[in-house]
């Protein structure tokens, strides 16, 4: 089937971010894949930053589509391609109402132009550069000889499973887990909805003593952590198995947890609202995220009603991570 590119040229880092969060999660259909890089009219193409392009994958129900989260200049240009299949494409002026409708303001001209016949997810995907959240620097196997060797440094290749720190959601979940394992020692550790593992391969690279769980609903997500785990020398360290939510022998008979980790949705965050309060311990710290900013005070609320405090509320590119603990 023939496969079609949506191109959007604006200026600034924060609106291309933007209309790149609108593209994937506010607006339908949603693109099989989509780039966001610094784009330079009179020559080579992300000439000053590297390009952060994201594939379609199996997520699993609970799982966010990638967005690009980019680091370069404020004011460069910066271009957004939106990969649509044949029978998936948006006309150009719909689009551009769609996205203008969303955002509350006019948009650029959308460009909608064939892409050649071959496999562009995956050379969009091995384009991946690396990305720092907090200490951790999450990389590609492309990329493994020019990042620094270090307990730092995951290794994550984009593929089925949901997690390569590109996303607002894993990146402020990362940036949360090195913020709150600098102050505290955790012993029992969740990681609910893990996708590719990111996340409680952090947790055992900061935390060498801790027991750690790791949880997806969907199956091919936990081969592919358990292997990221592997790969990543903390495959012994880290129990991965399927579970949908909190329902399971391994998370009932683990004991109170006191850290747990839920990057999934809001709405079966706010749905394990009450259950998360009998899993995690009194002071206890909970990490959520996969929340859209305007999502979060109905989140907020439930876990209010359910025993918690809020501690921090972060805002990246349009996504809410949550730092709260439980009320003893």
């Amino acid at each position: 089937m023939s496969q079609y590119v949506a191109s959007i040229i604006v200026t600034g880092k924060d609106e291309a971010n933007e209309i790149a969060t609108a593209l994937q999660d506010l607006i339908e259909p949603a693109p099989d894949a989509l780039t966001l890089f610094e784009h330079n009219p009179t020559g080579q193409e992300g000439a000053a930053q590297p390009a952060a392009p994201f594939g379609q994958g199996s997520h699993g129900r609970y799982a966010p589509q990638p967005i690009a989260v980019s680091f370069a200049r404020e004011h460069d240009d910066w271009k957004i391609e939106a990969y649509y299949s044949e029978d998936g494409l948006p006309a150009a002026e719909a689009l551009r109402a769609s996205l203008a409708e969303v955002l509350g303001r006019p948009v650029p001209d959308v460009a909608i132009a064939p892409v050649p016949d071959n496999n562009w997810v995956a050379m969009s995907q091995a384009a991946l550069p690396p990305v720092q959240a907090g200490r951790f620097v999450i990389h590609g196997s492309h990329d493994r000889d020019r990042v620094p060797r270090g307990p730092n440094a995951i290794l994550i290749d984009a593929g089925e499973a949901f997690g390569t720190a590109h996303h607002a959601t894993t990146s402020g979940c990362l940036q949360a887990i090195d913020r709150v394992t600098r102050t505290r020692r955790y012993r029992n550790v969740l990681d609910l909805g893990c996708g590719s593992g990111v996340l409680a391969i952090a947790v055992a690279r900061v935390l060498p003593r801790a027991l750690i769980l790791a949880s997806d609903m969907d199956v091919p997500s936990v081969a592919v952590a358990a292997a990221n785990m592997a790969l990543n020398g903390v495959g012994a360290r880290i129990h991965v198995f399927p579970a949908a939510g909190l329902d399971h022998p391994f998370i009932r008979h683990a004991g109170l947890f006191d850290l747990l980790i839920a990057n999934i949705l809001a709405g079966p965050l706010i749905e394990l609202a009450p259950r998360m309060s009998r899993a995690v311990e009194p002071g206890g710290t909970l990490l959520l995220s996969g929340i859209l900013v305007p999502q979060a005070p109905q989140v907020i609320a439930a876990y209010r009603a359910s025993g918690f405090i809020l501690n921090r509320h972060d805002r990246i590119y349009g996504w809410s991570t949550l730092q709260l603990s439980r009320a003893f």
